[in-house]
């Protein structure tokens, strides 16, 4: 079996697994990274959302041979201290209810932030569409992500 190497949270990795198995699987068994969750196993909840090579991706359906050679970024590598500002900006709108999808929320809305700065809620609406909520905190969301903008971009306004 070839072991494919990647590099996770900025740390070069050689994974011991199957090339067809799911990422999110590699990630939660093979490292131990288990923020990242499992969702649905279909890529329709996004809880399992990841980014490859700054790319927001359901690692519930991409398999290990699709991010060889790539750098994944789980929600553990987004900042090791939660100072990332989207980090900060849930925490300070007091996002998560339950808080299972939010690893996911997280980090789609971080690679939305890194595309587009300053978004809309409609931005914001169709970059999240994937992310579901059970207990639907999504206006939280959409203020948290304005929120993260605004602390991205050095503002300090609440």
């Amino acid at each position: 079996m070839i072991m494919p190497n990647l590099k996770v949270n900025g740390r070069d990795v050689e994974v011991d697994a199957a090339p067809e198995t799911p990422l999110l699987w590699v990630l939660r068994d093979h490292l131990n990274l288990t923020g990242t969750k499992f969702g649905c196993g279909m890529a329709l909840c996004g809880a399992c959302t990841v980014h490859v090579d700054g790319a927001p991706v359901r690692s519930c359906v991409t398999p290990l041979a699709a991010a060889a050679g790539k750098s994944v970024t789980t929600i553990e590598g987004l900042s090791a201290d939660r100072s990332h500002p989207v980090q900060r900006a849930w925490i300070e709108i007091d996002v998560p209810q339950c808080g299972y999808c939010q690893s996911g929320q997280i980090m789609s809305a971080a690679a939305l932030l890194e595309r587009t700065p300053q978004p809309t809620d409609a931005d914001i609406d169709a970059a999240m569409a994937g992310n579901l909520c059970r207990c639907g905190t999504y206006p939280r969301i959409r203020r948290a992500i304005h929120r993260a903008a605004d602390l991205k971009s050095g503002g300090s306004k609440t």
